[in-house]
Order: C-alpha cells, then structure tokens, then sequence
C-alpha cells in the first residue's frame, strides 16, 4: 500500500463517464478526502477522457484504473489505497 504522498487521484469528467455518475463520484471522493485529513496530501483533479467509455464511470488512483466506479464502492477503493 502507497502513502498518500506517493499517489493521486484522477476522475474521468468526459460527457460519458460525468452522465453515467461520476458526478456523484467526485463529491464523494471530495467527502471522503475531507473526512480522512487527505486533502491537503492527495492530489486530486478532473480529465476529460481515459477513452474507456464503455467501461465507465472510470477513475485511476495511482497507476491503477477503476471501471464501473460508483459513489458506493469507491469508498472501499479508496480504503485500499489510504486507510493504514
């Protein structure tokens, strides 16, 4: 497991991905960031496209891709990579 420090977070904000629920995603990970004093140690931005479309709603933390994200496992992906 990485420290914080050592990754980022990146959401898809393509038209796809936005529509199929990473909208809901981000507040989310925005929550969870906050609740868990990452905010100021977590790099986390928006991209327009991962050209997964299909595979959506897609974020990456790391070097590791997620598909079928949604605003209830995320929470446990993110567990994966910051809870110690």
């Amino acid at each position: 497991m990485a420290t914080e420090n050592e990754i980022g977070i990146v959401i898809c904000l393509g038209s796809s991905c936005f529509s199929r629920g990473n909208r809901r995603v981000k507040e989310r990970i925005d929550q969870y960031l906050k609740e868990n004093g990452l905010v100021q140690k977590v790099p986390f931005r928006g991209s327009r496209c991962f050209d997964n479309c299909s595979r959506g709603p897609v974020v990456r933390i790391g070097n590791e891709m997620y598909y079928g994200v949604n605003e209830k496992n995320i929470v446990d992906i993110l567990d994966k990579h910051f809870k110690h």
